[in-house]
């Protein structure tokens, strides 16, 4: 018997929604979801592919657990008394600031990783605290927790309404965009064009997206910050900086026109590469445009000024008059972010609270670079990290020197990683715990509805029911209990249990609460009967901005109300919000921060320098996301492949044929070359995430179209100082023609 099931796709950002086919208890198909209120039928191979990756014959089903040096399947039970036992001796030897947590990039994706790790770590007491966050969008974080006051007050382009879209340093015809939620993103910017919008992308590489652009602007690669400093300039030396609504509101204009005042687009000509009347004009198209977004994504983070790059972004919108405004950059709502306070100063933003034990990197939001984990590891000293839990992370091929961190981790005294496959990093581990599959897992966006460039609530339940296993809520869960000391074998409805008493204590004890006053035990009460992350799930969709205050606004959002929507519910587009956002101490928008003005003088040295040779960027696979989708027979092959691009004069010129060695600072490796007349000359293009050739992998289809790791070519050395994310684009890097 053929059934059908919706289910929201959890493979990128876009969250779409999916219809399902079932047949014999197991998924056979998917298609779009022509009723979803966001995706509205919108599908790509991955999301095509999902019966293949639920399916997949390598997924893990058993927990394993090392014996006399080998991974062999246990039952649960002992696994779970395993971890018990030799992470509980880690901790009362060591302490539980001696673990280490890793938090890789599937965890924005799944209910349980947006929950549950925070009552791990808080557990431990660690402050070794690593993620693929400082391999990606740290610098973005900390320029918005130095602007307003709020690492997640995330601005996005209003693609629906915008008249002037510029797009830097991203593909999102290829990613379905990252940092910005939007399904379909490029029938979003085909509806640009064709209601007279333009188009501007800025990219050494011309991407699918490029080629659809009005403009496209091909500066070198790690030049973003300069470029966009030209843009700030010009729009101070034309008189066009506009603030409209945003006048009483911004701090620290005449300190930006000051900084500025060094970047003229002819001084940064050359250094970008691109030519100043171009700059020159797309400042002033932006200025004029009746309204204009700009967005920013990971070329201009992984890179050496990161996150000055990621600050002028949101200042040339600022300036612009084009923040927090219809089609400019915008402020979502998620339906379980707090409900509306009145506006009030915060207590702002600041990195460094602590700093790392071997190189000093500052803390960032509670976290360490990631670059720093194997140094953590293989150091000798007080604070060595002595046991290491990895949540649906693979940093032995996301993080630099791979190749270090691979045997750092053979030191650990004990490792368990919560993760599906055997892949390049759990391979080290002593426990590997495995989740179900998606098909099999309730699903809601709790990350990437902060993101979302329509806001909107989506709920999907599990399609199939559960296997003879834990869900990845109870994994998590009860490891918390194993950690407060409770037991492996304590309830771990438990958890939940004590997260909702805290959570509603502080609410009904808040006077601009919407529950203030009233009686925890009554709330407790009103909520769904149900497992404990729907619980917690209830109580945040109706203590949210949408919210039915339990009972308080009978026609509010509850998760029942969700439930009985299955093609979710549009809670329309954004709306100004700037006040509600703002947690800075002055309730203003700071547009010169001090440690990112203590960083400008950085980057005006910078632009006497001019590198010689060839620089690396990383590139995008529609069909792959990362590491994590190499298993999927559907999604190999094709374009999806791990080669060098190069411009074919640069590859006539130094005599390449096929293979090319390729040297950086960490390491060399060989890869066939892709001939791309869309590159620019002197740079090439390795795509991150492979590298697949390491044995003891349990990822057969992975392993036979290995690729090569392109972070084992950055040593790690050289991070963004005020993010502590690796610079992982714009490496200089030698070619040369294999043998």
């Amino acid at each position: 018997m053929t059934q059908t099931a919706l289910r929201i796709c959890p493979l990128c950002e876009a969250t779409c929604g999916l219809t399902l086919t079932i047949s014999d208890g197991r998924i056979t198909g998917a298609r779009g979801d022509r009723d979803d209120v966001f995706s509205r039928g919108f599908i790509c191979p991955k999301g095509a592919s999902f019966a293949e990756l639920d399916n997949d014959p390598d997924r893990l089903t058993r927990p394993l657990v090392r014996r006399n040096g080998e991974l062999t399947q246990t039952s649960w039970e002992e696994a779970f008394a395993t971890v018990a036992d030799r992470l509980g001796t880690v901790v009362a030897e060591h302490g539980g600031p001696s673990v280490g947590v890793y938090l890789g990039n599937p965890n924005a994706h799944t209910i349980a990783g947006a929950l549950y790790p925070p009552l791990l770590v808080r557990a431990l007491g660690t402050r070794q605290v690593y993620s693929a966050s400082t391999l990606d969008q740290m610098p973005k974080h900390v320029a918005l927790g130095h602007m307003f006051g709020s690492p997640v007050a995330f601005t996005v382009p209003d693609l629906d309404r915008t008249d002037y879209l510029v797009v830097i340093g991203a593909n999102p015809l290829v990613s379905n965009g990252s940092l910005a939620t939007a399904a379909d993103f490029p029938g979003k910017l085909r509806a640009l064009r064709k209601r007279g919008g333009r188009l501007v992308v800025i990219d050494p590489a011309r991407t699918r997206t490029a080629e659809l652009a009005d403009r496209h602007l091909a500066p070198r690669p790690g030049t973003d910050a300069a470029l966009l400093f030209a843009i700030v300039h010009t729009l101070f030396d034309e008189g066009l900086v506009a603030l409209g609504a945003l006048a009483g509101s911004v701090n620290g204009v005449e300190a930006v026109r000051a900084l500025a005042a060094d970047f003229a687009p002819e001084t940064v000509a050359t250094y970008c590469g691109v030519d100043a009347e171009d700059i020159r004009r797309l400042a002033r198209e932006i200025a004029a445009a009746p309204s204009a977004a700009v967005y920013g994504r990971i070329g201009t983070s992984t890179v050496e000024f990161g996150t000055i790059g990621s600050w002028l972004v949101d200042v040339v919108n600022v300036l612009t008059g084009n923040l927090d405004r219809p089609g400019g950059a915008m402020f979502p709502l998620s339906a379980v972010a707090p409900a509306p306070r009145p506006p009030k100063p915060g207590r702002g933003f600041r990195t460094g609270r602590w700093h790392s034990r071997v190189s000093g990197h500052p803390e960032v939001l509670s976290e360490i670079p990631a670059a720093a984990l194997a140094e953590e590891i293989d150091t000798p000293g007080d604070g060595q990290i002595k046991a290491l839990i990895t949540i649906a992370g693979n940093p032995v091929l996301s993080a630099p020197d791979g190749d270090r961190l691979d045997r750092a981790l053979d030191g650990l005294g004990f490792m368990v990683s919560i993760d599906p496959y055997l892949n390049e990093t759990t391979r080290h581990a002593d426990v590997i715990l495995p989740p179900p599959p998606p098909s099999q897992s309730a699903h809601f966006d709790f990350a990437l509805n902060n993101l979302a460039v329509r806001n909107n609530a989506r709920y999907s339940p599990p399609v199939l029911p559960l296997d003879d296993r834990p869900d990845e809520a109870e994994i998590l869960s009860r490891i918390a209990l194993i950690l407060y000391g409770v037991g492996a074998e304590g309830d771990p409805g438990l958890v939940d249990q004590q997260v909702i008493a805290t959570t509603l204590a502080k609410e009904t004890a808040d006077p601009h609460s919407p529950v203030a006053g009233r009686p925890v035990e009554e709330l407790t009460a009103m909520l769904e009967e149900a497992p404990g992350y729907q619980r917690r799930l209830d109580m945040m969709l109706r203590l949210g901005p949408y919210g039915d205050a339990f009972g308080a606004k009978p026609d509010g959002l509850t998760l029942a109300r969700l439930k009985a929507a299955p093609h979710g519910i549009d809670l329309g587009p954004m709306q100004p919000r700037l006040a509600q956002v703002l947690r800075t101490p002055t309730g203003r928008i700071e547009l010169a921060p001090e440690p990112l003005i203590a960083d400008v003088p950085r980057l005006r040295e910078a632009l006497r320098v001019r590198a010689d040779g060839f620089l690396l960027i990383g590139r995008r696979h529609l069909r792959s996301n990362n590491s994590w989708m190499h298993n999927v027979p559907a999604l190999a092959g094709g374009t999806n492949r791990c080669t060098l691009r190069i411009h074919p004069d640069d590859a006539e010129e130094i005599g390449l044929t096929d293979i090319a060695v390729v040297k950086g600072p960490g390491g060399e490796l060989l890869a066939p070359i892709e001939l791309a007349p869309g590159m620019r000359r002197g740079v090439v293009s390795l795509p991150h995430g492979w590298g697949h050739d390491r044995g003891g992998t349990g990822q057969k289809v992975a392993s036979e179209q290995a690729g090569v790791n392109v972070n084992q070519l950055n040593d790690g050395s050289h991070l963004d100082p005020l993010s502590g994310t690796a610079v992982l684009n714009g490496i200089p890097v030698d070619i040369a023609p294999a043998g």
